[in-house]
């Protein structure tokens, strides 16, 4: 795999590049984002890992721009800022995962193995189409829009693919731990609460357009969709 390590922390970079070397993958370091974005444009690459704070410019701009092109590489965040809030705009933006320095380079290893195995294109769920109707209201996939009647929101891409997996349960709760490994595809973090701020952010949305609350707290076991 080649991989390219945006990262201005020399002895992190150094770490990683000599890991990831004996794992035996090419790797390419830089300490810039804007230097990492013109080695993107010359040479391909499977994976990306990108520290947020970085000297010349912020590592979420270098991300919108890297999910900005076309057959777009992978991208980890491996950043000391660990905050729920910098977790949620980093998936939002289209990272694959987001560790929180200091990072377990076993455990970086894992995470690289997941975000691979997960790369090839998945077939649409069959009670998900590209555009569906349930719970009286309409969802157009494409457009990343929800409308009940006239009123009308746009979603994130975090929150379309959540109110996609409601739809697909529709009436029925669904545990936490689903919402995180469908939405973010990778393994639980105990100590996240991003669900909950995933979910907060849809139920407002939805509550906006449809004058009620639609989405259940089921306690014990997660979030329902609920039908009218």
């Amino acid at each position: 795999m080649k991989i390219l390590i945006i990262e201005d922390e020399s002895k992190i970079s150094g770490f990683l590049c000599k890991g990831l070397r004996q794992e035996g993958h090419a790797v390419d370091t830089t300490p810039q984002g804007q230097e990492g974005l013109s080695m993107l444009q010359d040479s391909l690459y499977d994976l990306v890992l990108l520290d947020l704070m970085l000297p010349d410019m912020s590592g979420f701009d270098v991300l919108r721009k890297i999910k900005a092109r076309e057959n777009s590489p992978s991208v980890i965040i491996l950043s000391a800022m660990g905050s729920v809030d910098n977790r949620v705009q980093g998936l939002d933006l289209g990272a694959d995962d987001y560790m929180t320095k200091p990072i377990s380079f076993a455990e970086l290893c894992g995470r690289i193995a997941a975000v691979t195995r997960r790369k090839a294109p998945v077939a649409p769920h069959p009670t998900a189409p590209a555009e569906a109707t349930a719970c009286a209201l309409d969802y157009d996939r494409a457009l990343r829009q929800v409308r009940k009647g006239s009123a009308t929101a746009t979603l994130t891409a975090q929150e379309g693919l959540l109110l996609e997996f409601f739809l697909q349960n529709l009436s029925r709760p669904v545990p936490k731990r689903l919402i995180f490994e469908h939405v973010w595809n990778y393994d639980v973090d105990p100590q996240a609460n991003v669900v909950d701020v995933l979910v907060c952010r849809l139920r407002a949305k939805l509550l906006a357009i449809c004058g009620r609350d639609v989405i259940r707290t089921v306690r014990g076991l997660g979030y329902m969709l609920c039908a009218e």
